[in-house]
């Protein structure tokens, strides 16, 4: 089965660097699912608090069954972040194992 890579960069308003840092550390425990083999977020080394999270899923079903969502605390963070996230600097990248 092919992998898929599933991605989102984006940058965050620098005041609230801790605030992201504290609702990451949350949510790399509790996003799992059903063929997610790994969650991990990464900041750019030359673009400070521009920062990278990376969803590897091992197949092309799990990542379309994926649901973000199905869990309330992981909702509310989402929300939380989408309010520490700059405007117009996310991008999403869904890469598919050959």
């Amino acid at each position: 089965m092919a992998k898929v890579i599933f991605s989102i960069q984006y940058e965050i308003i620098p005041e609230k660097r801790e605030v992201y840092l504290d609702v990451i550390r949350e949510l790399k425990n509790l996003v799992k699912a059903d063929g997610l083999e790994s969650y991990s977020v990464f900041e750019n080394k030359s673009k400070k608090n521009n920062f990278e999270e990376l969803h590897i899923f091992s197949s092309k079903e799990a990542y379309e069954a994926y649901d973000d969502h199905g869990d309330e605390r992981v909702e509310l963070l989402m929300d939380k972040l989408s309010t520490i996230i700059k405007n117009n600097s996310t991008q999403y990248n869904t890469l598919l194992e050959i």
